[in-house]
Formats: C-alpha cells, structure tokens, sequence
C-alpha cells in the first residue's frame, strides 16, 4: 500500500509539473477536438489581457475595439482558478478578454473558423471591433466564422465579452455556489472561457460534420456527412483503419443526404474490457485533389434497454459507476493537463469502477477522449443545477445548449446513456417542467436514438428509459429493503409527486450512494460527508462492502454508482482526496467493488 500511494503521489507531482510547465508555453496545447482533428490548427491558449466589467458599462466605452487590458489571464484556465494567474473568486458578473490573432498567409481562400470549447455563460465574441457571434451556455462548443474580418498573412484584434448572471434561474452552472463561498455541495464558480481557444482552416466545400452510427448486428458503420458547401462534382472518400491496415473504404458523392454504409469485416467490438477503436479518415476530393481531410476514430458497440436490463454488445451489464464532479484545485472545472483528464480515469479503474457518472458539467470532449481509449462507460449530464426548472425562459435556454452537447458527444463510444436533468424535486405541477422533460426526451431521441436517456438522475421521472434512485442509507438492512421490490407496489423513489411517471419495468439503477466519509482529524471543523464520519479505515471497509452485499442481494438493481471519485472543497467523501492522492488501499477498495461482476451470466425476469 505504502509503494502504491508513493507511486499515486509521484504521479500526481508529475502531473502537476507538467502542468506548471505546461502553462510557461501553451497551456493545454493538444488538438482539443479529436474525433474531428485537422492538421492546419492555431493554438490561441496562453496569455489574453482582461478587465471586470461589474457595472455592466464596457460597452458603452467600446471595449469591443479595445487594443489590450490592463489585467493578464492564461487562457484556459477561469479567473477564479490559480491557473489564471488572477484567483479572484467573488462573483464576476461580467469581464473582457482581448488578444491579436495572426492569420497565416497559407490560408488564403479558405474558411477560416474561431473555435471555443467552452464559455460560462453568455458571450460575445468580436473581431478587429465586429460583432461576429453570440452565445449562450455553461459548457457547449461553438465556432465564429471570421473569414469576412480577417485577411490571411495579417494580424486581427480578438476581444470576447462575457455575461455571467449565476444566481439569475435562467441559465446552466451546475455545482457553481450561489452564495460568495463554497458550502454543502456547491463549489467555486467557474466564469468564461474554460476550455481551449483555437483557429482553423476549412475549405469552403469542407466537411462540417458526420455522425457515425455503429451497427454491430449489421456489421457496418453508418456515416452520416455535413458539408460546408456542396458540390455534387465532389466525392467523400471514408477509410476505416485497423492500426496500419485500412479495412474498409467507400466513396460516395460530397452530398448531405448522402450516407455513406462502411462495411466492418472481422468486425471487433468496444467495451470496458477490450476497448477496440478503428481509425478513420474523412477526405473530400475536387477533381481528384483532397481539398479536406479530417482525422477520426470509431468503436464498435451498441446499447440498449430491455426486460429491465441494460445490455451492452447485446449482452447484459452491469454498471459500477462512480460520480465525477470533473473539479481540480488549480483548475476549478478545467484540468490542468490532457495528463490529468487520462489520470483520473485511470484510478477510477484502479479501484474497481468500469464507467463514471459525469456529475452536473459538461465534460470536454478531451475526457471523452480518454474514455474512449481506456474503456471507460459514462453518462453525459448537463450542468442543470442553478436553473429553474419552472420557468419557461430556461427552458429554452436549456434546450438549446443541450441540443449543442449532444450533437457534439454523440460519436463517442464510451458515452451509453444520455442524463440532461439531475435532482429536479422542487418541480412544480405547472406544466413547465413536464413539458421541458418530455421535449429534451424526445429532442434528444431526434439527435441521437441509439442510447438510453435518464430523464432526471435521482427521481422527478416524467419519461425515461432508466429509471433512477438516489440513496444514501447507510444500514445494509435498511437499503437492501429499500432497493427491493413488491408485486403490485411501487418501488423506492425520491420524488412521489402524482402528476409524475409511474414505474414501468425500465432498468432501476442506484446511481447515488455511499458518499462514505473519511476525513482527516485537521479537516473535520469545515467538511461533510452522507452520514457521521468513520473511526477507523477497517470500519470503512466493512461498511462499504455491507452496502455493496446489499445491492448485490437486491435482483432488479441492475446498476450504481458510488458518491464520489475524489473529495471536492469542503465535501470529503471521495475514494481519493482532492489532489487524487490515494486514501484507502486501492487493491482492497477494487475487491469490494468488484464483488458485483459486470457480466451478468445469469439474467431472471425482472418484468414488472
């Protein structure tokens, strides 16, 4: 135990290291959309000037044309993050950044594209003193065409300004604490740009985008393109590649509705276990010269829901996730290295888990990335938190951004079930919040139909095809009784509102639970966890493996997952602390999880 924690230790130095020398160059410098990668890219991380703007007048003194702040941030770190260099953690309901773009001179006649991986919350982005794009979103990727303001082999003037309203009901913050400091399970907020800024250069007949649907009983992969500009002269070459070796290549018209049917022979599967990805490449050719081409990836899987069971590859899984709130101490809600994103999921695994909840943010597609390549299951929540529900402004900003995320994600294979609500149990019988249920269920269906939604993690179910729980009984009697069923009863739930859904036999899933304390004798003044905090590590162990036989025990639960991967500020009851050292002994912690096998070999009717 003593060699392991050493080793986690050194990892996490490393990590940070890298990270410290990560940000005297280009912070995060990686192509931070890999699924969809580009070689001709410009890295815009790395040092932006800024200003407040807490009286809201920045634009009335043309701050859109502004030269330069007095303030230096490093982008992409937040303001409120160390990272940034500014560590300002009051409320920061409006600020600009500024910095020069350089266009280079190779990029003359093409499109050229300004992409922001993430902005909190409302931003505004202008070029050399234009309004070129506005957006709205905690955690959505967006792109500007810039091509009209910039000349290829100049300079151009970039300023962004952001509006953040937190504490307003109207818009997606996730675990952002409303109040000044961070208290229960709300953390530091997180506001503007917080994922990488970058540039490219697109043909103007270039692909914009494809969605790629595994079809595993069919042996094929289903491409479905999206080009800038059509041209039906031009063809779409898609090739399919086993490491070296291409396996498949088909050429169809550069067309939109065109779908391009790529034949997998020998097909290998995705999963936890063997998480197999073939490599893709997109090329768009005019009169016989590649005037696009994009680097990609797919895996092989399929999922699906049926007799209350969720099936992975045809085949009946069980799901041990544990929730990730996807916060760091430096970073606040952006890691600090592509590193550290790789690492978190590695010591998930390392102690027992096979997927994550990815708990109220919208991860980076970085993370998914990892996922993808580590064989790691997750669930893709949006950051509902801080909205209400109830109103119909909300709403529609929810929707938007939801729409955008799940358009984005959707091509990741680790992805399995869609969760765009979480908690919602101060829903009202107004109709705003069935009505807000019902039409992200069916958008997100439209979007992306080969996955499960979990309408609202933790019950306020309205229509779903998980059906979900939140539990933090700590005595084993008492959540074995909970979790089990009677004929003719409805089973346990938190929300028994009666204008919401009744149970129909869908998967029911634990996806809270635990949240088991340990915390240090120095912490205990100011920190929490669900329940008294635990003596000794040997209680520890026995009551965490006591809540695992109970779910065990209970036939129709058919998934977890375990309240929390690391401590988070002041909420300590993770498996790691809060700088991923390691409490407990990994191996141990591993066996007790892992007494729930996730290949179920033996499945009973659990209809209902």
């Amino acid at each position: 135990m003593k060699k392991l924690s050493a080793l986690c230790f050194s990892m996490v130095v490393a990590l940070s290291l890298g990270a410290t020398r990560a940000a005297a160059q280009t912070p995060r410098p990686e192509y931070p959309r890999p699924q969809f990668e580009r070689a001709d890219w410009v890295n815009l991380n790395g040092t932006w000037t800024y200003t407040f703007d807490f009286g809201l007048t920045g634009k009335e003194r043309n701050w859109q044309k502004s030269q330069g702040f007095d303030g230096k941030i490093t982008v992409p770190f937040c303001p409120e993050s160390s990272l940034s260099g500014v560590k300002h953690t009051d409320f920061i309901n409006s600020m600009w950044y500024q910095r020069t773009i350089n266009i280079p001179a190779a990029w003359e006649g093409k499109r050229i594209l300004l992409n922001f991986g993430a902005v909190d919350y409302e931003s505004f982005i202008y070029v050399n003193g234009n309004l070129v794009k506005r957006h709205l979103g905690s955690g959505s990727s967006f792109s500007c065409d810039i091509t009209r303001y910039v000349k290829a082999g100049q300079s151009a003037n970039l300023v962004v300004r952001v509006c953040d309203d937190l504490r307003s009901g109207l818009q997606t913050g996730g675990k952002q604490c409303t109040s000044l400091n961070s208290a229960g399970c709300s953390y530091t907020r997180t506001t503007g740009i917080w994922q990488t800024v970058w540039m490219e250069a697109v043909d103007k007949e270039g692909l914009e985008s494809v969605y790629a649907v595994p079809d595993i009983d069919q042996k094929q992969l289903v491409i479905h393109p999206r080009f800038y500009g059509q041209n039906a002269a031009n063809k779409f070459v898609v090739t399919l590649y086993d490491g070296k070796k291409a396996v498949s290549s088909v050429t169809v018209p550069a067309c939109d509705n065109d779908v391009v049917v790529v034949p997998v022979k020998g097909m290998k599967l995705w999963s936890p276990e063997s998480p197999f990805l073939y490599d893709i490449t997109y090329k768009v050719v005019k009169g016989g010269k590649v005037i696009d081409e994009v680097k990609s990836y797919a895996g092989m899987r399929k999922v699906h829901v049926a007799g209350g069971y969720f099936y992975l590859n045809n085949k009946p899984y069980f799901q041990r996730l544990v929730l990730d709130q996807g916060f760091y101490p430096d970073g606040i809600w952006t890691a600090p290295s592509d590193e550290a994103l790789k690492h978190d999921i590695e010591m998930s695994k390392a102690v027992g888990f096979n997927g994550a909840r990815l708990h109220q943010k919208s991860f980076e597609e970085r993370y998914y990335y990892w996922a993808d390549k580590l064989g790691y299951l997750t669930w893709s929540e949006s950051a509902s938190w801080d909205l209400d529900i109830n109103n119909e402004l909300a709403a529609r900003n929810f929707i938007g951004e939801w729409t955008e995320l799940v358009e984005r994600d959707r091509n990741h294979p680790s992805i399995v079930t869609w969760t765009p609500f979480n908690e919602t149990w101060n829903c009202t019988n107004s109709g705003v919040y069935t009505r807000l249920v019902e039409d992200v269920y069916r958008l997100t269906k439209a979007i992306d139909g080969t996955r499960p939604v979990n309408d609202a993690s933790g019950d306020s179910h309205v229509k779903t095809d998980i059906w979900t729980v939140h539990d933090y009984e700590r005595n084993p009697q008492k959540l074995m009784a909970d979790m089990s069923f009677t004929p003719g009863k409805e089973p346990y739930r938190n929300n028994k509102k009666d204008y919401l859904a009744k149970y129909e036999g869908q998967p029911y899933m634990l996806d809270e639970f635990g949240g088991l304390p340990w915390i240090k004798e120095s912490d205990r003044k100011n920190s929490w966890g669900y329940g008294s905090n635990i003596d000794t590590k040997e209680d520890f162990y026995k009551i965490l493996q006591d809540e695992i036989d109970a779910i065990k025990a209970s036939k129709h639960v058919v998934g977890f997952c375990y309240t929390q991967i690391t401590d988070v500020e002041q909420e300590k009851n993770g498996i790691y602390y809060y700088d991923r050292t390691p409490k407990f002994d990994t191996e141990r912690i591993r066996a007790i999880f892992e007494r729930i096998p996730s290949i179920i070999t033996k499945t009973e009717d659990l209809s209902y």
